[in-house]
């Protein structure tokens, strides 16, 4: 069984199990867009004048905070430190796990009609290392944002993230 991490969490240098890719995909070619509850992580990062970073995302093309789904095998940690890598170019040498979310709130519709309900694991991350760049097609920019000048267009899921973590920023 995989531990549960609470508090602040060093990074690993195990690999632990095998990954199953595309899992998601899969999934959906058994399922079609039938609703489907998936659990994930987001990560909460700030530059050091303490702006979040964001991601323009292309599926949606709203602002959301990095994170995503989780892959066979992985804990809410190795999510998060995978998938901040893959979405910014950045690895985070500590992580706070703020809390774990659920709910109706969650619940989300893909612009090609696909429906989830989330469960995510959200990490404050921190001890920053790398260069921010766009490793995927998930996002078209990423950029930092301070809380009180947030962009338009957010995705409501990340506006639910900060509304109930702002005070652990």
């Amino acid at each position: 069984m995989d531990p549960v991490f609470v508090g602040i969490v060093e990074k690993s240098t195990e690999k632990g199990c095998e990954m199953v890719k595309d899992y998601v995909k899969d999934m959906r070619s058994l399922i079609g867009t039938r609703p489907f509850i998936i659990a994930g992580s987001t990560i909460l990062l700030q530059n050091p004048e303490g702006k979040i970073l964001f991601q323009f995302r292309s599926d949606t093309k709203e602002w959301g905070l990095p994170g995503g789904a989780m892959e066979p095998g992985e804990s809410f940690f190795e999510t998060a430190e995978r998938e901040l890598h893959e979405e910014t170019g950045l690895v985070a040498l500590k992580y706070l796990h703020l809390g774990t979310l659920s709910g109706k709130d969650l619940y989300f519709q893909y612009p090609n009609g696909d429906e989830v309900y989330n469960i995510i694991g959200v990490f404050l991350a921190s001890n920053i290392d790398g260069t921010l760049k766009i490793n995927d097609a998930e996002s078209l920019r990423l950029c930092y944002f301070s809380y009180e000048d947030l962009p338009e267009k957010v995705d409501e899921r990340a506006r639910l993230i900060l509304e109930t973590y702002r005070s652990s920023l």
